[in-house]
């Protein structure tokens, strides 16, 4: 099944002699990170996408079908609810999505031998750790969005404990709604702004997330332990620090014609249906010691963004 707008060749479809690699939600952030680097690494790997709309993962019968028409060895799972404030207001919808179908997808994935990768959230912590989160660290969220996606990580280790979890924090990417996009917007709008400034995590460039996902599905199954791994971006910053380089960044490449002053507010003040943690940092030594070294820096990702943006005209 091909997103809408990829070739065969971008997808890898029935060519190579890579593994074969599902991707679910194809159309997020994520997703089209992965579609970029798939248009890139055709030799390396077969893959196929499914946006939502080709493919509701919360419909077993749906699921079922799309797995059987696509044998593959390795799915990863880009999909998510991923409003935070909305789940709040729609959290049965927020379950379905990050909770339940996860599970189901890991059951069916078992049953035809299916590694599987699924992405999770540093919302499952409640912040309250003075150092960056390890895989092993109690795990209390604070929110709709990230009890959803704790209980999506059980059901999925619950069912297959050889499953890959990868938990990411503050994505952001050219695509969709981030918060690289939504500042650049306000940027050209307001002469000032206010952002959260006791706060801090580790950005994270769609990119540098797609790049190693394909590496842990290239990776034998036999050599790659499963459970919980980190991946967040480098170095870790407030979302007020964060703001301020993307200004920066962006008044150099012209996208903006000033940097609107930006002051720095505490998360109280923000109003917010649903608390966010004060700490999302990472510790990202386990997967490392996997991998090697991985592309982390955040600021070369938003580089990439916004130089995708110049380039058209954004």
């Amino acid at each position: 099944m091909l997103t809408s707008g990829q070739s065969p060749s971008a997808t890898g479809d029935g060519l190579g002699t890579g593994p074969r690699i599902l991707v679910t939600g194809a159309n997020g952030q994520l997703g089209r990170a992965l579609q970029a680097l798939a248009a890139r690494e055709t030799g390396a790997a077969r893959y196929c996408f499914a946006s939502h709309q080709q493919l509701d993962i919360t419909q077993p019968e749906a699921l079922t079908r799309w797995l059987d028409a696509h044998p593959a060895d390795c799915l990863i799972n880009a999909a998510a609810y991923t409003a935070v404030d909305q789940a709040a207001h729609e959290p049965q919808q927020a379950l379905a999505l990050n909770a339940k179908a996860p599970g189901q997808m890991a059951r069916l994935c078992a049953a035809r031998g299916v590694r599987l990768l699924h992405v999770s959230t540093d919302y499952v912590f409640d912040g309250h750790l003075g150092r960056p989160y390890r895989e092993t660290d109690p795990v209390t969220p604070l929110n709709t969005y990230g009890r959803s996606k704790l209980l999506g990580e059980q059901a999925v280790l619950q069912a297959v404990p050889e499953a890959l979890i990868i938990r990411t924090s503050w994505v952001f990417s050219a695509w969709g709604a981030n918060f690289v996009r939504t500042m650049l917007r306000l940027g050209r709008e307001r002469e000032q702004l206010r952002v959260i400034a006791n706060q801090r995590g580790g950005p994270t460039w769609a990119g540098h997330l797609a790049h190693a996902l394909h590496a842990l599905a290239l990776r034998p199954a036999a050599q790659t332990p499963g459970g919980l791994y980190h991946l967040s971006g480098s170095p870790d910053v407030s979302w007020y620090e964060f703001a301020l380089e993307i200004f920066q960044q962006a008044l150099a490449l012209g996208l903006i014609a000033r940097v609107p002053a930006v002051t720095p507010i505490a998360a109280h003040e923000w109003p917010s249906p649903e608390p966010r943690p004060a700490n999302s940092r990472l510790d990202c030594a386990r997967l490392e010691s996997l991998l090697g070294p991985v592309a982390r820096d955040w600021r070369a990702g938003l580089a990439c963004v916004l130089q995708d943006w110049q380039r058209q005209g954004l």
